[in-house]
């Protein structure tokens, strides 16, 4: 499908990680005209925590994973717990087929308490979507509690972070459309 997806890790309301997630989905939205939309772990509803395959998600998990693994790119994000993305966050993406994010673009973020947690995107995060043969862009995005107020991000230098990382991955998603555009044929 032509849209972004933006996935938060957090299963909290309001939370952090969806604000920034939602942000960089928004910005990204706008920088290339495609539509997007956002949702987080407690959208695909009660089956996630026993699946043990995406047939084992309920309809409304199912249709969610689905547009993810459909769309055009994608904005993960997860809260940082214990130096890691959260257990949830990882379940969705060993549910999902090896294959099924090949070639994908990907801007990754993370959110968590202190700074301690900053290298979660380098460590934790650009390893999984590696696994997965996505294209991650370079610029990685993660917010400490300081630059929140409540749960609005407000720090600039996280605004300026979006708006490279939202840059390549633009840039990503325009040079994956010229990889899929048919050859022209020349006419002998």
């Amino acid at each position: 499908m032509s849209e972004i997806i933006g996935f938060s890790g957090s299963y909290s309301r309001p939370s952090k990680t969806r604000a920034l997630v939602e942000a960089a989905t928004l910005k990204a939205a706008q920088s290339t005209g495609l539509p997007h939309d956002v949702f987080d772990i407690g959208d695909l509803g009660p089956s996630l925590g026993g699946a043990q395959s995406l047939a084992d998600l309920d309809q409304t998990g199912r249709a969610l994973i689905d547009r993810l693994i459909n769309a055009q790119a994608i904005v993960v994000g997860s809260p940082v717990y214990k130096g890691s993305y959260t257990g949830l966050f990882k379940h969705v993406f060993d549910l999902i087929d090896p294959a099924a994010l090949h070639g994908k673009p990907v801007l990754l973020t993370a959110t968590g308490g202190g700074d301690k947690h900053a290298l979660v995107i380098e460590h934790q995060l650009r390893p999984l979507f590696g696994f997965f043969e996505a294209a991650t862009v370079p610029t990685g995005i993660y917010a400490n509690a300081a630059y929140f107020e409540g749960s609005e991000a407000v720090g600039q230098s996280v605004g300026a972070r979006i708006d490279t990382a939202v840059a390549q991955l633009a840039a990503a998603i325009a040079a994956t459309n010229r990889h899929h555009q048919p050859k022209a044929v020349n006419a002998a």
